[in-house]
């Protein structure tokens, strides 16, 4: 079988828990051909290189989403009315309401708007100086004063249009590649989409043109991660308000559109959806992905690497707190230390050690400031040296060389966030056998199941006392890191991972969703296309080539 992984920012170039999950399955499936296209973020990612890759991916296509894609290409004025009549109906589609009864019209606008695009630029040629025209940009303000457009929308001014046209130009660019048809996505079984978003987009195509069974995998909704970095106080991404500033309302409120009208595009079309969580499959079905479509798959963890600290539940000291994970705003350090200030009047023995992965540097200064106004160090006599109870230390550095370093240093792992996603600290704590106190956020009820405890974010008091419940029933503590471990070991490893996608990729061929009335599966074997006579036995062969000829 050849499958056809679709990625953004991620595999093959070293970046991130994205980059991992992608890795494994490759490695994990060797009995099928693998063919790789990516897209890239940045020139910083293209020029710390691609990991090294197993002998059974065939092919990598890259194309970068940072650069200017000016090839020179002018339409003739056909092709400009043509092109003026596609942009116009995905702008109806982005700018028309979506809460009312034109929804679904204007879902159909913005579909077919993306692919009367994508075949005039199969056509002829790639579109960047189409969609930064004259021609576009009046298209935009014409949708954004059109009956029914939000009112942020209506708002819009040229610059703001100018802004959303050099955007837009970027998260199109997968329309103008030469990915599709054969050799390329067209000749694959299947394609997998690692992401939904941008990512899926060249998937979306291959079932259109080449009717290709098209996956999309789901760890973090790419919606979600939109709304979270478009937000007012979100950072700001590449033609999205500037250096160091969010986008402007307009600006905001139109690339919210798009990506909404894009998700719902792409959940539509998918033959199989697989969310690695029910957190995400609600957001899902709530932009209207067919239940039916829709599979979990739990994210895969290298359980090797935690097996010598879950394997020694003796080991850690009992009256250390650990906390693992990007020191960022969305973890809240901050209700951590006022919940381990709690702690601390009850328990003056106990210590927090933080042990940061990542770390936004504004951010982390102000924890080790309000850390300090906190606990003063504190000496045991005149004669010695003071010590504060809450150490920020790095996984990797002398005192943590792995995570699981980490995870070792106590018996209660702490996850404080008020925003998160698919837990992934959470999971690793698990394997390790830690008891976990966590905030209830994104999945982490689902991860947990029963084996530690939950209370709500931005509750400095809650996590305190769950916290003194356990440092106090040691047994107890021990009972639930055995049982989150035993969860941990079932759930969400590699192996797991690995199977399921093995099962989908089979389903998706067996399905069939790009074979013709009749055909039946199987009928092109993969051989088929590889060169030389792989199909015809050698004794048919003669010394001159000719088949058929006896020997």
């Amino acid at each position: 079988m050849r499958i056809g992984l679709l990625t953004e920012g991620g595999y093959p170039y070293a970046a991130g828990e994205a980059g991992l999950w992608c890795d494994r399955l490759v490695r994990g499936i060797p009995q099928h051909e693998f063919e790789l296209y990516a897209l890239s973020r940045s020139a910083e990612q293209e020029e710390r290189g691609r990991v090294p890759l197993p002998r059974h991916v065939t092919r990598v296509r890259t194309a970068p989403l940072w650069a200017p894609a000016d090839d020179g290409r002018t339409h003739s004025r056909r092709e400009r009315r043509r092109f003026a009549a596609c942009f116009g109906e995905l702008v109806r589609g982005i700018c028309g309401g979506s809460a009312s009864a034109a929804g679904p019209a204007m879902a159909e606008a913005f579909a077919a708007g993306l692919y009367g695009l994508a075949e005039l630029a199969r056509d002829q040629g790639g579109m960047y100086a189409a969609l930064r025209s004259e021609t576009a940009v009046r298209a935009l303000e014409a949708g954004c004063r059109a009956p029914g457009a939000g009112r942020a929308v209506r708002e819009a001014r040229v610059p703001d249009l100018l802004e959303f046209a050099d955007e837009l130009e970027r998260l199109l660019r997968p329309l103008s590649l030469d990915w599709y048809g054969e050799p390329g996505l067209g000749a694959v079984d299947v394609c997998h989409a690692a992401a939904g978003g941008v990512a899926a987009v060249p998937g979306l195509l291959a079932k259109r043109f080449c009717g290709v069974p098209l996956l999309v995998t789901e760890y973090g909704v790419q919606l979600r991660a939109h709304y979270l970095d478009q937000g007012p106080d979100g950072p700001a991404g590449p033609g999205a308000g500037g250096p160091g500033g969010p986008a402007r309302p307009a600006v905001r409120a139109l690339l919210a559109a798009f990506h909404v009208r894009l998700a719902g595009e792409i959940y539509a079309r998918a033959d199989l959806l697989t969310p690695g969580n029910a957190h995400a499959r609600r957001w899902q079905e709530r932009c209207g992905a067919p239940r039916e479509r829709v599979r979990t798959v739990y994210p895969g963890m290298e359980a090797d690497r935690f097996a010598a600290v879950g394997e020694d539940p003796g080991c850690g000291d009992p009256d250390t707190l650990v906390w693992v994970g990007r020191v960022e705003p969305a973890k809240d350090l901050i209700g951590l230390l006022h919940a381990f200030a709690e702690v601390r009047r009850a328990a003056p023995q106990t210590r927090l050690r933080i042990f940061a992965t990542a770390a936004a540097p504004g951010y982390l200064a102000d924890c080790r400031s309000l850390a300090a106004q906190l606990f003063p160090d504190e000496a045991a006599d005149a004669r010695t040296a003071g010590e504060n109870p809450v150490g920020f230390e790095e996984v990797g550095g002398p005192e943590a060389p792995s995570a699981a370093d980490a995870y070792a240093a106590g018996r209660i792992v702490l996850l404080s966030s008020v925003i998160e996603g698919f837990p992934i600290s959470l999971v690793e704590a698990m394997l390790c056998g830690r008891a976990t106190v966590s905030t209830d956020v994104g999945a982490v009820c689902e991860v947990i199941g029963g084996t530690g405890l939950v209370v709500p974010p931005r509750n400095p008091r809650a996590l305190a006392d769950a916290c003194l419940a356990l440092l106090g029933e040691p047994e107890r503590a021990q009972r639930l890191g055995a049982a989150a471990r035993a969860r941990a070991l079932e759930l969400f490893t590699v192996e797991q991972n690995v199977s399921a996608f093995r099962e989908s990729y089979l389903w998706l061929l067996a399905r069939g969703a790009g074979r013709g009335e009749g055909e039946v599966p199987f009928a092109r074997p993969a051989e088929a296309v590889v060169p030389g006579h792989w199909t015809t036995p050698s004794w048919s062969v003669d010394p001159a080539g000719a088949e058929g000829a006896a020997v």
